[in-house]
């Protein structure tokens, strides 16, 4: 078997004149957690969907693990889990029932089934609460039923799409616990997030995609070597003069120089000198310096600088 679970290549999908992907191409290798980012209508669910075979496509090639993907691929659907964004399981049903009507999708001998839906319960922890219906749970325990509808026939692959909407930080941490467990269990993860800080967290590798292409992909320590500002200095230094703010302005790898209320803001590139280059300054000219801090960048800010700030709609 293949060591890439998925491979995506020249992908073209086209909604009358709106072309949805633009010859995506992505890889996610086995045992991987892949963060895939995106503004709205940046084309991520399409992809998915795509992948999954569930949108036809004009042109490209998808395969997972080694095969190419159709709609009758049921054996390769046999290996794929999905927990979509919006909680997807029946109101009728109990917990049990509907993580084993999930389950019976794909695992048919009742006895394999019963002990494949008792261990995605306790994965989720969801023991007491087996016999309640979708209605009587909180936000945060309808998150983790829609996780354990999604993963209980032990999948190989498994697509998580915004699973921590609207959850407590308990519940956050609890899912992303969970998906961390499911890797080392061996399963590979297509995770999708507005949460910059899961994505930091959890996954190995991230592409972040906008108008149908990929426009950046690696690690998230190597996004943030992609991107112009890699330091964010903040000084609280009271008097502050035009003349000092123009020779700081003036230093090698400075893009931004702002100071409001006491506190001297700036942006800065790739260099192990900033803050000192910016002190020897300051305190050439006198000035006392009470508090000092310097930040890197986040994935936030290697988000915005790829993608822009302005507000995006869903396709």
């Amino acid at each position: 078997m293949s060591s890439k679970v998925i491979s995506v290549d020249n992908l073209v999908k086209r909604y009358k004149e709106l072309i949805a992907l633009d010859h995506f191409s992505m890889d996610v290798d086995e045992g991987q957690i892949l963060g895939l980012l995106g503004p709205n209508g940046s084309g991520k669910s399409t992809t998915i969907n795509c992948i999954l075979s569930i949108l036809e496509f004009d042109s490209g090639d998808i395969k997972v693990f080694g095969k190419k993907m159709t709609p009758k691929s049921y054996d390769l659907k046999r290996l794929i889990g999905i927990v979509p964004q919006e909680v997807a399981v029946y109101d009728e049903f109990t917990v049990y029932e509907n993580i084993d009507f999930f389950c019976g999708l794909y695992i048919k001998d009742k006895e394999e089934r019963k002990k494949l839906v008792n261990e995605a319960i306790a994965f989720v922890g969801l023991q007491d609460f087996v016999k309640f219906k979708p209605g009587k749970l909180s936000g945060g325990l309808l998150r983790r039923l829609n996780i354990a509808c999604g993963i209980a026939h032990k999948p190989k692959l498994i697509f998580f799409d915004e699973p921590t909407v609207a959850v407590d930080p308990q519940s956050r941490n609890n899912i992303l616990e969970g998906i961390l467990k499911l890797r080392q269990g061996g399963a590979t993860i297509v995770y999708t997030s507005h949460y910059m800080e899961e994505i930091e967290q959890i996954c190995d590798r991230v592409i972040i995609m906008d108008k149908g292409q990929a426009i950046a992909s690696g690690t998230v320590d190597e996004l943030k070597g992609m991107i112009k500002k890699s330091e964010l200095i903040r000084i609280e230094v009271p008097g502050l003069d035009e003349d000092t703010l123009s020779k700081i302005n003036e230093l090698k790898n400075i893009y931004t120089v702002s100071y409001e209320d006491n506190i001297l803001k700036v942006e800065a590139g790739s260099g192990k000198h900033n803050v000192i280059d910016i002190i020897n300054i300051l305190q050439d000219r006198g000035l006392r310096l009470k508090k000092i801090f310097s930040e890197q960048p986040t994935l936030n800010d290697v988000f915005l600088e790829f993608t822009g700030k302005e507000l995006r709609d869903d396709l």
